[in-house]
């Protein structure tokens, strides 16, 4: 079958979905661009300021579309066949994360810009703000873990493509450290001359790809100067990402965040476009099985139910979302109208994303599959390089293009969860100032440090990687994040509307997130103490999955005493609060 029939079909179904059940929804929350958005009314061109939606889209977009929707997607397929990974792509964007970050969007907007925390407080109780907060941190953690060991990962070996082409990981090392240099000079040039953002993204756009071109010439490779093994200067890569993590997360935003999610945004829309190009004009067969089983191969096989649904993750839906779309977006959103394209649309795209990187396991075989050690970073990465074929790009350059991007849109992950995971200590601790900043970051990154640089092996004595270890938790945690983002839209929904149409839009969706999550987040649990006999896990996942389901557990407790209580005088003036303002 042909690659390029499959992505045709997906945009289409993608693309029909925007226009029906978008406009459907906006139809339902009766978006009014009469209503006086928290952007115009709070407006201080700091926090507060309306974008036009085309520029906030791709700011939006940015933000949420990192590492995740090709992580997830090139995991699960090689899996469990290609056919189950796209089908919940396409219709878990569609039905459940669409309506998720869309309702996030909104719901923030009609609360006066409040984070999606500060709604559940107003809508629930104090203490599910208190359980969500903590759950969120957890949940930001675990993302911190599986992305800095899986980029660490691109930083060791070597990749030996068919025709014996070999792209070094330590070249990578060295673009990627190049690459971060970038955005400062770019944020020190535009803080303190008159260049414009324009001029400066046509001058360093050339010059990341100049770093992907002389990073091979001059590598930084760590195993041979410390005299170390591969996975132990993958430790020690990890410990320095970390520490990009704690400067990262306290610097001032515009000498590092953003000109550096400036210049990822716009290699994000460049390995879009490339990969786009690449499966129109590459005349790409699929060879990848189009179905595995209903559980996985390998000597630690897993069901199709639940591990497909928390493996895609972000491919198909995401609590992260949540978090950005009320965090920072809905302060930004000009009018309600804007928000189809911003929060349901910008999913859609995402799950664009997740197709292509689900089309570069598509394209192997079996054999080649194993070639790259099943590492989604190099799986994807050679995708990116059969797509440039079509450009005539030397094999080299184009593994390490693929490479880069892919530790280019962890960085937007990393950056972001790293400063909202000092927020959210901040904000539950008090602390203030440089200390408390300090402390909040340094816990926020040394908690992920701890897990890290544990070593796990196999049965065989095999070191395996921290990401594959605790990916499976990053995607649970993640998952059943989203599925308490749209428990608090449908307490929202429900209160404000009261009408049919709640519970089969964000109900079931909440139900089945839940069902989902809790149901992996178990079988860890199942797993880690009870299989075999009762006995003390060596991992730290049945725990983390055993504290998770306590917590979500609280949660679901507190909303079962909103939906059941009946209608006071505050549940009206909130439900007042949150409907449209005429302006």
């Amino acid at each position: 079958m042909s690659l390029l029939l499959v992505v045709l079909v997906s945009g289409v179904v993608l693309s029909l979905a925007y226009r029906l059940y978008g406009r459907a929804l906006a139809r339902w929350v009766r978006l009014d661009d009469t209503a006086v958005t928290p952007a115009v009314e709070f407006r201080d061109d700091v926090d507060y300021v309306p974008i036009e939606p085309k520029f906030l889209l791709g700011q939006h977009f940015s933000a949420i579309a990192a590492a995740g929707p090709i992580t997830g997607p090139i995991l699960a397929g090689a899996m469990f066949g290609w056919v189950p990974a796209l089908l919940w792509i396409l219709f878990g964007s569609i039905f459940v994360g669409g309506v998720h970050d869309f309702m996030a969007l909104i719901g923030s907007v009609r609360h006066r810009g409040r984070s999606l925390a500060d709604v559940v407080q107003r809508l629930m109780t104090h203490r599910s703000y208190l359980l969500f907060q903590v759950f969120i941190w957890v949940t930001l953690v675990y993302v911190i873990v599986a992305f800095t060991d899986i980029v660490a990962g691109s930083f060791v070996g070597q990749q030996t493509l068919a025709e014996g082409t070999v792209v070094h990981g330590a070249g990578i090392a060295s673009s990627s450290v190049l690459y971060l240099l970038l955005p400062l000079a770019m944020g020190l040039l535009l803080r303190y001359t008159k260049l414009s953002l324009g001029v400066a993204t046509l001058i360093f756009i050339p010059l990341v790809g100049l770093a992907i071109w002389v990073g091979q010439f001059i590598p930084l490779d760590l195993a041979a100067w410390l005299g170390l093994e591969v996975y132990q200067a993958q430790k020690v890569w990890v410990v320095v990402l970390l520490l990009y993590c704690l400067v990262a997360g306290m610097v001032p935003v515009w000498l590092l965040l953003q000109p550096r999610g400036h210049l990822g945004g716009v290699f994000l829309f460049v390995a879009l476009a490339v990969g786009g190009i690449g499966v129109a004009l590459g005349g790409h067969a699929i060879q990848y099985p189009a179905f595995i089983g209903w559980q996985s191969l390998g000597a630690n096989p897993q069901p199709l139910l639940p591990i497909l649904f928390i493996t895609v993750a972000c491919g198909a839906c995401s609590g992260f979302h949540s978090i950005v779309a009320s965090g920072t977006t809905s302060k930004q959103l000009r009018r309600e109208s804007d928000a189809t394209s911003v929060g349901y649309g910008s999913m859609l795209l995402e799950a664009m994303v997740a197709v292509l990187a689900l089309a570069c396991v598509m394209m192997l075989s079996s054999g080649e599959h194993q070639a790259t050690g099943g590492n989604p970073n190099f799986v994807y990465a050679q995708g990116m390089a059969r797509f440039m074929e079509v450009f005539h790009v030397p094999v080299a350059f184009a593994l390490s293009f693929g490479l880069l991007a892919f530790t280019t849109f962890v960085y937007d992950t990393l950056d972001v969860c790293t400063r909202l995971g000092r927020y959210i200590v901040q904000e539950l601790t008090g602390w203030s100032g440089l200390g408390g900043r300090l402390v909040a970051t340094l816990l926020t990154v040394g908690v992920p440090l701890l897990f890290v640089l544990q070593t796990s092996r196999d049965a065989a004595g095999n070191v395996i990687p921290a990401w594959k270890v605790y990916w499976p938790l990053f995607g649970a945690s993640n998952q059943l994040l989203a599925a308490l983002g749209l428990l608090a839209a449908t307490a929202w929904l429900q209160r404000t509307y009261r009408a049919r149409w709640v519970w089969p839009v964000t109900g079931l969706p909440t139900l089945f997130m839940v069902l989902m999550s809790c149901w992996a987040l178990a079988q860890f649990v199942w797993t880690g103490f009870i299989a075999g006999g009762l006995h003390w896990a060596p991992s730290p996942v049945p725990y983390v999955a055993g504290v998770l389901l306590v917590l979500a557990a609280l949660m679901l407790v507190e909303a079962a005493r909103v939906f059941a209580r009946p209608v006071s005088a505050d549940d009206a003036a909130a439900a007042a609060e949150a409907a449209p303002a005429e302006g």
